[in-house]
Formats: structure tokens, sequence, C-alpha cells
């Protein structure tokens, strides 16, 4: 008994997709409490362009990972495996599973596989010149030096998340090896966990119709009020947590670099565009189990009821 997997479940899929009321529901039927894998929601006062999950829609459910950083905090794979294994320890330890739920898939891949990943500490000299010559010349002469050394790496890495490209460059230039061959290497290990990987998933058209809805939803509620906010609060829009969706075309309005309907089709299209980016990287992942909406006639419980049925067959509860 000893050497038995310990249970873990992810719910996944692409923005607005119905992830946070599904695993909620799943949550509640399986003694199960919630890591999220939300590269913005981990931040403080960033809650309606994130779709923070509220207080109300836990209904109950511990959630981790929510609310919990500054937006000047780092926060990278690094921090998200730490936080997300401390957190995990946790729920085993009161018993109950725990359930990974978000969008990034990058944040699963790292727990599911516990892959290890090198970050240096030391000299950051090549970092700097880097961040300097995109200051510079601009985003993509930088995407253009990682298309040269690590072709597969700057198809899947936006030029916009400078962050990650400069992560890869300097990977490479490290270890004279491209990250997306390392980290390939790390897809091979066997997960230590006894697992069920679930991405939640619709018509292409009605996912686009609920993201252009939810754009608008955030609009009424105060997303113009919330990023004035954060510029008052002197959070510059150079940090990490204020090139999110949401904030950095919110943001381009404010400082009066496009007009405002602008901003919002802008948004609207930059979701569009991450959301299509998600379903090609779940796509590429092994072991998943896709949940069309379709196939369950569009009933929410219809698709809970299979994921508990499934999960049982595989011992999981």
């Amino acid at each position: 008994m000893s050497e038995k997997k310990r249970p873990l479940i992810i719910l996944t899929g692409p923005t607005a997709v119905g992830k946070t009321e599904l695993s909620i529901k799943l949550a509640k039927a399986v003694n199960g409490e919630i890591i999220s894998a939300d590269s913005i929601q981990v931040y403080k006062y960033m809650d309606i362009g994130s779709a923070k999950v509220t207080k109300e829609e836990m209904d109950g459910v511990k959630h981790y990972l929510i609310d919990v950083l500054d937006p000047t905090d780092e926060f990278n794979i690094y921090v998200f495996k730490k936080m997300a294994t401390e957190a995990m320890e946790e729920i085993y330890a009161k018993g109950k599973v725990p359930i990974i739920a978000g969008g990034t898939g990058f944040y699963i891949q790292s727990i599911l596989y516990d892959i290890e990943f090198a970050e240096e500490e030391g000299d950051r000299t090549y970092r700097h010149q880097l961040e300097e010559k995109a200051s510079l010349e601009g985003v993509s002469v930088i995407h253009k030096l990682l298309e040269e050394v690590d072709p597969k790496s700057a198809s899947q890495i936006h030029e916009n998340n400078l962050k990650r490209v400069i992560r890869a460059l300097e990977y490479y230039h490290e270890t004279g090896q491209p990250i997306s061959e390392h980290n390939e290497e790390q897809r091979q290990k066997i997960s230590p966990y006894n697992f069920r990987y679930y991405v939640l998933n619709m018509d292409r058209e009605k996912l686009y119709e609920r993201i252009n809805l939810r754009v608008d939803i955030m609009i009424e509620n105060g997303l113009l009020d919330e990023v004035k906010k954060l510029k008052d609060m002197g959070y510059s829009d150079e940090l990490v947590s204020m090139q999110g969706i949401g904030y950095k075309e919110i943001r381009q309005y404010i400082d009066g670099k496009c007009i405002y309907e602008e901003a919002v089709e802008t948004l609207k299209k930059n979701t569009r565009n991450f959301a299509k980016r998600q379903l090609t990287w779940f796509r590429r992942e092994e072991d998943v189990t896709w949940l069309n909406h379709e196939n369950f006639g569009n009933d929410k419980d219809k698709i809970l009821d299979f994921i508990l049925t499934d999960i049982k067959q595989v011992d999981i509860i």
C-alpha cells in the first residue's frame, strides 16, 4: 500500500470554457481542494481582468494560489511549482484530493511529471543584455534570436512573452542545449501520481462568443477602473503581472496610445488568440481526456457524472 501513487485530478481547457464552475462541483463531489494554475489570478488587486473566482463562487471549497502575491512579485514556473507542491502536501495531509484547475499548460505539466528546471541564480549579465536590447530594438528582435537557436521554442512562445523568450535564450546560452529539447526529455518522465487529466472544450465559434461576452461583462463590471487603480497604486506596465491579457490592452487606452473601442476589440482578439494557443498546447499533451460540451448535450452535470465514473474506475476516489 505504501507504493500506491497519490491521486491527482487536472481540469483544464481554454479560457472562458467553464472550468471554474465545474472544478468546484468536482471538488465537492470528491472531497477535493483546488490549486489554481493561472498566472494572473495569483495576484492581489487583479480581479476583474483575470476573471478571478470569487469567495461566493468558491462555495466553501478551499482554493490555493489565488490572491496571494503582490503584482510586483515574481511568479514564474519555478515559483508556481514550489507553491503548488506545498499546497498539494497540505491537501494530502487532510486526506483530500488535489485538483489543479486553470489554463496554463506549462504549469500543469511541471507538476504532473515533476519536471526539473535548472534555474541559475548566478550571473545575470546576459539576461540584462537581452532586456536592454529588447527595450531599444523591440521584442521581435529578441524573438528572432530564439528562432535561430531554438525554432521549436520560438514557435511555441509568443514574441510578446519576453520573459519566457529570454529564459529560453538564457538556457541555451548557459547549456548549449535548446530548452525545447530539455523540456521534451523531461516530458518522457513517468508521472509520480495516479492522475486523470481532463481538457474541457467546446465548439470554437461558441467559445469565441463566450470570450467576447466575458470581455463585455468585464467592462461592465469595472475593468477600466481596476486598471486605473493599479496604475494609481504605482504598478508599472513593465511588470510581468501588468502584461496579462486584459490589463495591457486597457493600459494602452489609459496611456493614450489607442482609442477605447480599439482597446476593447484588441482585448477580445488577444483573448481569442490565447484560447487558440491553449488548445494547441493541450492537443500536444499525452494522457488527456477531452470533454467536449457538445458530446454531453452541453449539460455540465453530465460532464461531471462522466468524470466521477471515470476516476472511480482508476481508483482515484
